[in-house]
């Protein structure tokens, strides 16, 4: 008998610890600004946040439930909210949770923006009220962050 693993605990696949470590290892050779990464504490976020906080150097590391699939944005920008005004975090989450938050955050709720995995975007918070606004700065492919080092 074979048991199904929820997919909450599935491990990050050997081939995706590498695509995970080479793009790591390109946004430290480019020269990535961050000095915390948030993740969702689902098990393939989690290793995700943990190859690239060692390939980046980064010590902090917390998980927030608020990125899990079914996480809280309001409460997640509400976290967002309290870090200092020039923080850079990485998030570390799940789509389609990560892109409609881009879409919430740049105004759009039908944005057809599509976050490969293991892709990386960047979007500047100008504000948290009345309600979260911003701009989406870039958004880069697995393949593009490799090629760029």
């Amino acid at each position: 008998m074979t048991v199904v693993e929820k997919d909450s605990e599935r491990p990050l696949t050997p081939e995706g610890r590498t695509e995970i470590r080479e793009i790591a290892k390109s946004l430290k050779t480019v020269g990535l600004q961050t000095d915390r990464i948030y993740t969702s504490p689902l098990r393939r976020a989690r290793e995700t946040a943990e190859i690239a906080a060692k390939a980046l150097n980064i010590r902090t590391l917390e998980e927030w439930d608020e990125l899990k699939p079914d996480g809280s944005r309001a409460e997640l920008y509400r976290k967002l909210a309290r870090l200092e005004q020039n923080s850079r975090p990485i998030l570390v989450g799940h789509e389609p949770y990560l892109t409609s938050m881009i879409g919430e955050i740049i105004g759009t709720t039908g944005a057809k923006i599509v976050l490969k995995k293991g892709g990386i975007g960047k979007v500047r918070i100008t504000s948290f009220t009345p309600r979260v606004s911003g701009e989406l700065r870039w958004l880069l492919t697995p393949k593009i962050i490799t090629k760029m080092a």
